[in-house]
């Protein structure tokens, strides 16, 4: 398993676009990827679980990657975060 934390700084935090655009994305790979925020957790592939969470700006969430291909999606997810949250 492995994991990073990211501080959402989109002002509009996770909304619509970005979290369907992370879903498409997250679904490119096998391991399990999942979104953690206070206690909460949601399924990175699925646009409703993230849309649940609700990260807002400022606010710290986890992304976790269990797989095999777990590098290549930690990767993947921490640059889409960068480019777009």
């Amino acid at each position: 398993m492995q994991e990073f934390s990211h501080t959402i700084a989109d002002p509009n935090g996770i909304h619509a676009r970005p979290a369907g655009l992370l879903a498409q994305k997250m679904q490119e790979f096998k391991s399990v990827v999942t979104l953690n925020r206070d206690g909460q957790s949601a399924d990175a592939k699925k646009l409703i679980a993230v849309m649940k969470l609700r990260p807002k700006c400022g606010q710290v969430i986890i992304v976790r990657a269990e797989g095999e291909d777990e590098t290549a999606a930690i990767e993947a997810a921490r640059e889409f975060l960068a480019a777009n949250m």
